[in-house]
């Protein structure tokens, strides 16, 4: 029985050519939407499991109250792990500290190269479950070792065995090879983590740490933890809420520091904070591209449903006669029902071509490395699964619909299909292009907010504007002479030096303090150390007072930016004394703010002053008169001279860096404009093939009227008045939707655009001039036929 379903079923599809071809096309595609977005969702919900255990690892955090705020960091004092190991050693198998990730140059022999990783206490690799491929995971036990991912060791020893091995760190520490870890996935936080070296050598190479005269206040460490088995997570981050408060001095407890932990399994999909309370993060891209997989695959759906029930009074006969020879009703329901699991089959093959043809664009796009797992058993049930789920829902109204026609009225020519027969396709008509036109205006909206945020001024030049990293002390030490020797060169126009790049802001501190400061209020503020020159080279805009100059002692000096100088409330602060942890400075002058950390929130309140962490970046203003190509060469050569070591010469363009701070923003809008242009592309299909049984159906009519005097310009417009007023409902509906969720996320920024309603009025128009370009092509084709071949009597 099954097998003469598919039979006729598979006869049916050859015999309608057009309707067979324009289902699986919308379904394949549709069906191609949702294997992506299941691949991208599967990746997104699988981050951090490669590691063992990983429900059960965590990382410390703290919330503090900041002037009323209450904000959240990882960023913790260096004492917080050796405080876990007093107060609650026995509910953790694993403690580590940890420093934030950075580049370091690593070199063996003549061969250094720059790698990203971190300073981490000897229980990180156990916490991470590393897998080793040399050695073993206590490598980090002694202070000089370090531990190489398979990369890294790699890129260092080639197919020598590193193990033992000495690499030379920054051209200043010598440590031994103790291990080799495979690469973790890309999937994981971890993924860049191309070495880790032991927290004990942090310390060495941060003297200044252990001589902290309040070690409780500085906040610069992170620190990582494995539950013990019989511990509850809730239940121990509960009891280290004080951990932090117990220890600070009187004055911290005004910040109210309460110390908790977060689950490896909430870091990437939940790591926004607002007030103390976790709003989610990624997870809502989780939901709205899944709610997008389904409204996209339920558009080939509604495709499916419409063009079969279109076709019902031509397949009335053959039910007729089908119940006159005694078939019930179920034999008719399951042979419709195998009509369209037929099609979804087929439909899957060509999705799944469609899905391998387009996965290194979509993993570009999309920033992963996802694959079809052809090898995994429950990727096959699931495939299975999903396409007879979608294989039933395409063919449930149609067998249900049709599997309903009465033989009598059906074999005597009296079957009519009704006044209202025609209402639930409009529906799904108007349900598709609402769908579609919301989509549409999500995607735009995310565009104009990112092109309202690029072009909010920076208060700075990014144009020709290069950092270079001085990753070695060999390199710090000689930048003065580099310095001067670029200026020389001609290549430059100005160099100028900072401990953050023009583009981030890496220190807060809380220890500002001024003159008649409101009581309670607390002076955190951004830190930035620099050079004379930087604000010249930069292109900073004075607003009040001066900007450093070698003309005048300024070693006890400060610049502040607009937000410090409104936040301190005292008019023009100029002359005034700030103080930083008690060391009094004299501010010269105020700058506009510059967009330093996220371009759609407010300056932070930021000071520069020439004394005080390491400048460890050097800006270079190459001058506008060189080509960019040329200038960087010679840039590189003076580099080499100073720093003969071999380090490797690392520069950052300022422009290219800012670019960086829209890559989320950008990377959802383009996902979302591939799903919203297949999304109006299924439905414009759905359209073609509705307007091409429309007027098959109509053809006897629009001979007569063609007969009777019509033009071709009233047929068209005959034909097409239907279709334009669904599809102006549709818009209805879909503006208001679309403006309500498009308003609601442009809440999250403080710096944004608005909806206007010429945008909307755009957009409307479009999909109205889609609809009619669809429409237009059938309708002419029956206006234009030649109505003596439409009247002609079988």
């Amino acid at each position: 029985m099954i097998r003469n379903y598919l039979k006729i079923a598979w006869r049916n599809l050859l015999k309608n050519k057009t309707f067979s071809l324009i289902n699986i096309t919308g379904l394949s595609v549709g069906m191609a939407v949702a294997l992506l977005i299941g691949l991208w969702i599967r990746d997104e919900v699988t981050f951090n499991r490669n590691h063992e255990s990983y429900d059960r690892v965590a990382i410390v955090m703290q919330h503090q109250t900041f002037n009323g705020v209450k904000t959240t960091q990882a960023a913790l004092p260096y004492l917080t792990a050796t405080a876990m190991r007093e107060d609650f050693g026995a509910d953790f198998k694993y403690i580590a500290e940890g420093s934030w990730d950075e580049d370091h140059v690593l070199s063996v022999n003549n061969n250094a190269v720059i790698k990203h990783g971190s300073f981490n206490g000897p229980q990180f690799p156990e916490i991470l479950t590393l897998k080793m491929l040399k050695g073993t995971r206590d490598g980090l036990k002694e202070p000089y070792s370090i531990m190489l991912s398979a990369s890294a060791a790699g890129a260092l020893f080639g197919e020598v065995d590193p193990l033992d091995k000495i690499v030379r760190m920054d051209e200043e520490l010598d440590v031994k090879v103790t291990g080799v870890y495979e690469d973790l996935p890309y999937n994981s936080e971890f993924r860049n983590r191309d070495f880790i070296a032991p927290w004990k050598l942090f310390l060495i190479t941060q003297p200044w740490i252990e001589t902290l005269e309040n070690p409780w206040r500085s906040n610069f460490s992170m620190v990582y933890a494995r539950l013990a088995d019989h511990a509850d997570l809730g239940m121990v981050s509960a009891k280290m809420k004080d951990l932090k408060l117990k220890r600070v001095r009187p004055e911290q407890k005004v910040f109210q520091p309460e110390v908790f932990l977060h689950p490896m399994s909430s870091w990437h999909l939940h790591a926004e904070w607002k007030d103390g309370n976790n709003v989610g993060g990624r997870i809502q891209f989780v939901w709205l591209f899944g709610i997008i997989g389904v409204f996209v695959l339920l558009l080939a759906c509604i495709n499916f449903m419409n063009l079969s029930t279109a076709r019902s009074e031509k397949r009335a006969k053959e039910v007729g006669i089908r119940k006159a020879v005694g078939s019930i009703r179920g034999q008719l329901v399951a042979q419709f029902f195998s009509e369209s699991l037929l099609l979804a089959a087929i439909g899957l093959i060509v999705a799944a071509v469609l899905v391998q043809l387009v996965l290194p664009v979509f993993n570009d796009v999309a920033d992963k490395r996802v694959g079809i797992p052809y090898d995994s058993v429950a990727f096959w049930l699931a495939v299975t699964g999903f396409t007879v789920f979608t294989g039933l829902i395409a063919g449930s109204y149609p067998a249900l619909y049709l599997s309903s026609f009465q033989p009598v009225k059906v074999l005597k020519g009296t079957f009519r299909a009704g006044r209202f027969a025609a209402m639930p396709r409009k529906v799904l008509v108007v349900v598709q292009f609402a769908v579609s036109v919301v989509l549409i205006i999500g995607t735009v909206v995310v565009f104009l907010q990112i092109r309202h945020a690029k072009s909010r001024p920076v208060a700075y030049s990014r144009e020709g504007l290069v950092t270079l990293k001085l990753n070695t002390a060999e390199a710090r030490k000689n930048v003065k002479a580099m310095r001067s020797e670029m200026e020389a060169s001609g290549a430059v126009a100005a160099t100028g030096c900072a401990s953050s790049f023009v583009t981030d802001l890496n220190i807060i501190n809380n220890g500002y303090t001024w003159k008649n400061m409101e009581p309670g209020k607390t002076g955190n503020f951004g830190a930035v150390t620099i050079t004379h020159d930087y604000g010249k080279t930069i292109g900073w805009q004075i607003v009040a007072g001066r900007d450093f100059s070698a003309a005048f002692n300024d070693s006890a000096s400060m610049v502040v930016n607009e937000s410090a100088a409104k936040f301190m409330n005292i008019g023009n602060p100029v002359g005034e004394t700030m103080r930083i942890n008690g060391e009094p400075f004299t501010i010269i002058g105020v700058v506009r703010d510059m967009v330093m950390e996220s371009p759609y929130e407010p300056a932070f309140r930021t000071a520069f002053t020439l004394k005080g962490n390491e400048t460890s970046l050097l800006s270079v203003r190459i001058n506008p008169a060189r080509s960019t190509a040329d200038a960087l060469s010679q840039i590189e050569s003076i580099y080499k001279k100073f720093v003969p070591s071999g380090a490797p010469f690392s520069y950052e363009f300022a422009d290219e860096a800012y670019a960086k701070k829209f890559e989320a923003e950008q990377r959802i809008g383009r996902l979302s404009s591939f799903f919203a242009i297949l999304a109006v592309f299924i439905s414009s299909l759905g359209l073609f093939g509705m307007a091409s049984f429309m007027a098959e159906q109509r053809v006897k009519e629009i001979g007569v009227r063609k007969v009777l005097g019509a033009s071709v310009f009233n047929l068209w417009r005959l034909m097409s008045k239907d279709f334009v007023i669904l599809v102006a409902i549709a818009l209805v509906i879909a503006v208001p939707l679309a403006w309500y969720f498009m308003s609601g996320w442009l809440e999250r920024y403080q710096y944004r655009t608005n909806i206007s309603w010429w945008l909307i009025a755009i957009i409307c128009f479009g999909t109205l001039a889609i609809t009619l370009l669809t429409v237009s092509y059938q309708s002419i084709k029956a206006a234009t036929a030649n109505p003596v071949k439409s009247l002609r009597s079988e």
